[in-house]
């Protein structure tokens, strides 16, 4: 999954010069954004699992992805103003603690049995994720010249996709073996979680110890400045910027409900009849697309105008998706899965056009756009309602719905204007 760029505080800092220490606290960053692309896409294992050891429809097992998602609405805010508080050094390891704690409680929910404390686990672990994308997107852009921030980043996100392809192959082996030939059982997510736990604790103590810059993070005298002028505007007087938090509200909510259905959607006998621990390494393919597709969309927008681009990504997501409902086998099974590929530039496409001509507004546009991100909670439970009701294959509409739209923003929604 792209990944989310949420409410950030804004620093006032000096240009840095690229130090070794600098580079190893780069590279500890790096780290971050592959754990919480990870961590991410574990969900998608966990929904089948825990449906199955729970007997639940789609519509509960859907409230993993409500729950998750549903912190970074909730957390958004308060997250920037702690890292604003202890700041980002500190942020990140109080960010990382919470997620630590997050994955130990699945300890008490497996061996109790216990879904709502599942639920409540994961609350706290998108939690802790959230303060660490506060804190660590605005440190990538400073550790190291500012003229190449851009360039950092994109490499950093570059592992946070690389975090959501392997997660489902290693989350597959790990859950779905340690049960095959057997009734599902909710122990078998004690150990890769545990595992989760350990890593991230590891790196907690490493952030307190690493050397990062001096940041002042009062930034009030460029700010107060400001604020008079901007408080007489609403950012929500701009057009292109309501219909892109629409955007990206359905992007992100079509994006992770088609990942968490695949599992569910491969074991269906007239798609591939798959058991879940073979399904789960096809998911992948899925994010891995994303990956790929990124490189591909960077180098094509030299070229092509980003909403022309995301206009033809969301047809070519249409057609895969009503491939993938109206068929059966191997066509269904590769059409849903390269919808992935053409993911790939939706989320900071539409980000970038949504935020284009704001000015002095576009921080408070950013955190319209971050808050959106809340439709990863909301989409895939409406699906899962739709599932229960008309069957799992044609629930996908849900989510062929939202690339119209998407569709319509990228031909038309897109072009800045005032309402």
């Amino acid at each position: 999954m792209t990944n989310p760029v949420t409410q950030t505080p804004q620093p006032s800092v000096a240009q840095l010069n690229t130090s070794d220490g600098h580079r190893f606290a780069l590279v500890s960053l790096t780290s971050l954004f592959f754990m919480w692309g990870f961590i991410t896409a574990m969900n998608d294992i966990l929904i089948p699992h825990l449906k199955g050891v729970f007997s639940l429809n789609y519509t509960q097992a859907m409230l993993i992805q409500f729950c998750f998602f549903g912190a970074y609405f909730i957390v958004s805010v308060p997250a920037g103003r702690l890292v604003k508080k202890i700041g980002f050094q500190k942020g990140i390891s109080a960010g990382l603690t919470i997620a630590c704690i997050g994955c130990l409680l699945f300890i008490p929910a497996a061996t109790n049995k216990i879904y709502w404390v599942f639920l409540a686990a994961l609350f706290i672990l998108a939690s802790g994720i959230t303060i660490l994308q506060v804190a660590a997107n605005p440190l990538v852009t400073l550790l190291g010249n500012p003229k190449t921030a851009s360039s950092r980043l994109t490499l950093t996100q570059a592992f946070n996709s690389l975090g959501t392809t392997i997660a489902p192959i290693i989350g597959g082996i790990l859950i779905f073996s340690a049960v095959a030939g057997s009734e599902a059982s909710a122990d078998s997510v004690i150990l890769p979680y545990v595992a989760l736990a350990a890593i991230l604790f590891f790196l907690a103590i490493i952030f307190l110890k690493l050397a990062l810059p001096n940041m002042d993070m009062a930034h009030e005298n460029t700010a107060n400045s400001s604020t008079d002028n901007q408080a007489t505007q609403s950012p929500l007087q701009h057009r292109h910027l309501v219909l892109g938090a629409i955007g990206i509200f359905v992007y992100v909510g079509g994006e992770v409900s088609i990942g968490s259905f695949l599992v569910n959607f491969f074991g269906e006998s007239h798609i591939a009849g798959m058991e879940e621990s073979q399904a789960a390494g096809y998911i992948a393919y899925y994010w891995g697309g994303a990956m790929v597709g990124r490189f591909i969309g960077a180098a094509l927008m030299q070229r092509v105008s980003a909403s022309k681009l995301l206009a033809f990504n969301s047809m070519a997501s249409i057609v895969l998706i009503a491939i993938a409902i109206t068929t059966s086998g191997s066509l269904a099974m590769w059409s849903i899965l390269l919808v992935g590929f053409f993911n790939s530039i939706m989320f900071p496409t539409i980000f970038s056009l949504a935020l284009a001509g704001l000015g002095p507004q576009t921080s408070k546009g950013s955190g319209i756009l971050c808050l959106a991100i809340v439709g990863g909670a909301f989409v895939p439970l409406m699906q899962g309602i739709l599932a229960d009701n008309i069957g799992l294959q044609l629930s996908f509409i849900l989510p062929l719905t939202c690339y119209i739209y998407i569709a319509y923003y990228g031909l038309s929604g897109s072009k800045p204007r005032t309402w």
